[in-house]
């Protein structure tokens, strides 16, 4: 058995941590110091750790094995120890394909093991191991809850669906009691108590993308800003489930938390209990919330779902995210009803959307008023003709669209699913500043105000990103208000929110306006509203200006600025800036142009 805790103060790249955190209980907790992925979930650059547990009692059970980043050294640390040859049981708390690389190698060491996981999650797998028709693989109500899985021709698993409360016993007092705590964003979630140790694993929940040597959370206060951020980025869209799953988990009495990653819960269990309710409260007293429906087929369609959620819920606005797969059709009814705007989104399956879909679309149009604003999106492979029929409907019966419905080919891109979040934040302005009462006489009277708001909304304006540098950190504005005001000395109007006001806020301080080229993605990027301390150039080429303000090196031109002088103006400030230096960084381009339907937004 391994242990790294006294190992020296740099730490390896990646490496397998194992300590006994239980009677007869190992974790393996394996770690990189690293960012792994490029995901909103890993922004905070703290690096992780994918959390396997071993029970090893009369019989042997290993929960949760890793994704594929740490295969190989998760592998290796079982075969030096041979932990494989006693595993009787592996648990999988969720089904992904990144846990699913693991598992297939794994079955090659443990292969007489039995894979215990839910009917959602045995789905997952007999498609992924059987390559099954994706129309024919689900599970039937009277189907045997125990049976194998035959994949590579030659080679079979056995698996076994959990049921609910069902009590799995492995000797020496483990009897392991499961519950099933389905969430949008993982359908096939369950939880899993051990009263032997006190230990409740409970997978996705209480986590945090954090990595380091200490077992567990003996200084959880420093944990607070990663494990509130780890919560917004998986949870905070799916705070009623999330709340539901506490509801279900509460009869247990654990001594520990043993989450999928950070450290174990140990010292705070009560108050990030605690925490967690207080959060999924607030996402659900919010004053705007946002309904999102879809169904996911081979997972694409889910992926974009998670990104429009994330997207709206960093504007402010609460989401309900509901998978229509597992939701009754009164949940989507009041989800809708309550909403002050809906998403839907579909896969294509035979030219077709799936009838769960369907039935939600129905749903919509009897329950939905024409005050709420829609959104639609969908992946496919072939053809679209599920987001072509989500689109039409809805604008048949007069819905306005929050953003431009979109379309994926396969399995959306990096690129594509910064664009989802976009899209979100861009849904989630435009229903703060269009929320209003839905009423015929409310109607007569704003027509002349729309009038002419749209008609505002015509005077368009370079897109340009500011960029400050003070009291040691980087700062940016996305803006299309910028015009030339002076010809000697060259200088320049920009109109900015007195919410950004401070950025600007002094004669004298200095910038770097930053004029953006069409057809490039760094509109996107500053798009999303900061999360706190995250550094919004860390994945953009920059270098600092003689002023010490940054130059976005995609930019098309920039030039340095120093305020001059402001003045108020309604629910702005005008700031009138000289300038004293620029470049143009490519002599071939357009300069990038917002064009806007309606004055009142940006």
């Amino acid at each position: 058995m391994s242990d790294f805790s006294d190992q020296r103060s740099v730490p390896k790249q990646r490496d397998v941590q194992v300590a006994e955190i239980g009677t007869e209980t190992l974790v393996f907790r394996s770690r990189s110091w690293t960012r792994l992925r490029f995901e909103r979930e890993y922004a905070r650059q703290r690096g992780t750790t994918a959390n396997s547990y071993l029970i090893q009692a009369a019989q042997t059970a290993l929960i949760d094995p890793p994704g594929e980043s740490f295969t190989d050294i998760f592998l290796e640390e079982l075969q030096q120890h041979q932990y494989y040859q006693r595993i009787n049981y592996i648990i999988l708390s969720h089904v992904n394909p990144n846990r699913i690389a693991t598992l297939k190698q794994l079955l090659m060491l443990a292969s007489y093991a039995t894979v215990i996981c839910s009917k959602p999650a045995a789905n997952v797998l007999r498609a992924a191991f059987a390559d099954e028709p994706l129309d024919n693989r689900a599970a039937q109500e009277d189907e045997a809850l125990e049976f194998g899985i035959q994949y590579d021709a030659e080679r079979t698993f056995n698996l076994h669906i959990v049921r609910d409360e069902e009590v799995l016993n492995l000797g020496n007092g483990h009897q392991l009691q499961f519950r099933f705590v389905p969430t949008p964003r993982h359908p096939d979630e369950i939880c899993t108590y051990d009263p032997a140790s006190g230990i409740l694993f409970t997978d996705k929940l209480f986590g945090a993308h954090v990595c380091g040597d200490e077992l567990f959370d003996a200084h959880w206060r420093s944990l607070s800003d990663d494990r509130r951020y780890y919560f917004d980025c998986l949870h905070a869209a799916q705070a009623p489930q999330v709340e539901a799953a506490l509801d279900k988990l509460e009869p247990f009495k654990p001594k520990l938390y043993a989450p999928a990653h950070g450290p174990i819960v140990r010292h705070s269990l009560s108050r990030l209990t605690l925490d967690y309710r207080d959060w999924c409260q607030q996402q659900q007293n919010k004053e705007l919330n946002v309904a999102l429906l879809y169904t996911s087929a081979y997972g694409n369609t889910g992926l974009l779902a998670k990104a429009i959620a994330d997207g709206i819920t960093q504007a402010g606005v609460a989401v309900k995210t509901i998978n229509c797969e597992f939701a009754e059709p009164s949940e989507i009814a009041q989800a809708v009803e309550t909403s002050d705007g809906f998403v839907i989104g579909s896969p294509t399956l035979g030219g077709h959307a799936p009838v769960q879909i369907q039935t939600a679309l129905g749903i919509v149009l009897s329950t939905a008023t024409k005050s709420k604003l829609a959104g639609v999106f969908g992946s496919y492979g072939w053809s679209g003709e599920a987001v072509d029929l989500l689109e039409t409907k809805l604008q048949d019966a007069g819905y306005r669209f929050g953003f431009e419905p979109i379309r994926v080919k396969f399995k959306p891109t990096e690129e594509v699913l910064q664009h989802c979040e976009a899209a979100g934040a861009e849904f989630a302005q435009t229903l703060r500043k269009t929320k209003k009462a839905w009423s015929p006489r409310q109607q007569m009277a704003d027509a002349q105000s729309d009038r002419t708001e749209q008609a505002v909304g015509r005077i368009v304006g370079s897109l340009c990103v500011i960029t400050t540098h003070q009291n040691g950190q980087d700062q940016s504005i996305l803006t299309s208000w910028v015009s030339q005001a002076t010809f000697n000395p060259p200088g320049l109007t920009i109109a900015v929110s007195k919410e950004q006001a401070n950025t600007l806020a002094d004669a004298g301080t200095a910038f770097v306006l930053n004029v953006l080229k069409e057809g490039r993605n760094v509109r996107r990027h500053f798009m999303k509203p900061a999360s706190p301390r995250e550094d919004r150039f860390a994945e953009l080429a920059t270098h600092p200006a003689s002023n010490g303000c940054l130059v976005l090196e995609d930019a098309l031109a920039y030039l340095e600025c120093t305020v001059d002088n402001r003045m108020e103006c309604g629910d702005h400030w005008l700031i009138y800036a000289t300038v004293d230096n620029g470049k143009v960084l490519e002599t071939v381009g357009v300069t990038a142009v917002q064009h806007r339907k309606s004055a009142g937004y940006y």
